[in-house]
């Protein structure tokens, strides 16, 4: 593997996830993930869902020399296939990409793999799947996934003793909520609009990374 695992567990502590939506005119994206990953962001995960193939796999190959660059994990949202046309360090799916499917024997042992999960049993199965980190979530209510239930933060605890591998909280995290985390357990978290809605991306991923530090310092 690439990044190892104590690498992976510390690249969870501010994981960026693309949305083009948020670009304001004259952007492009690999600008902006260039600013945000030279102000911090340990992880990048490409997540563009109105995206055709070609646009999506040209922004990916940007992307990922931009990671590469700066030493940072890049995994692709959902889409396998491209991620093994790409060489990218890995994908992440949700629950019902892994259904009926070996994901980990699709990639291979050396890729990054990364599942969502929203209770202990799925967060068990995970890791039992072979995923070498997981993301719990929503733990706030997301415009992301609107049909998404908020975790508490018993629930997020429960389900990080669970499992030996890291976790990432995920779903309406900004910096006004962050701190709220203190004590959950997770190593890092997820965000999408806290970052990429920001009027300064790279400023918000500045503020986010120091929020995110002292969050889990907390757990003590």
């Amino acid at each position: 593997m690439r990044f190892t695992k104590d690498e992976i567990r510390k690249a969870m502590l501010l994981y960026a996830v693309t949305d083009s939506s948020w670009l304001k005119e004259g952007q492009t994206l690999a600008q902006v993930v260039e600013d945000v990953l030279a102000n911090g962001a340990t992880f990048l995960q490409i997540r563009e869902k109105e995206m055709e193939h070609g646009a999506f796999l040209a922004e990916a190959r940007q992307l990922q020399a931009t990671a590469a660059k700066h030493h940072v994990p890049f995994v692709v949202n959902d889409a396998i296939d491209i991620a093994l046309e790409l060489d990218a360090d890995g994908v992440h799916v949700g629950q019902s990409d892994i259904v009926g499917k070996d994901v980990r024997a699709m990639i291979g042992p050396d890729k990054i793999l990364g599942i969502s999960a929203n209770t202990v049993e799925t967060a068990v199965a995970a890791q039992a799947a072979g995923a070498d980190y997981i993301g719990v979530g929503a733990v706030f209510p997301t415009s992301t996934k609107k049909d998404a239930k908020s975790l508490s933060r018993e629930e997020m605890r429960a389900i990080c003793e669970a499992v030996d591998i890291p976790v990432v909280a995920i779903g309406g995290i900004n910096a006004g909520n962050l701190s709220q985390l203190s004590g959950s357990g997770v190593d890092g978290v997820a965000v999408v609009s806290a970052i990429f809605a920001q009027p300064d991306p790279g400023e918000a991923t500045r503020h986010l990374l120091e929020l995110s530090r002292a969050m889990v310092a907390s757990h003590g």
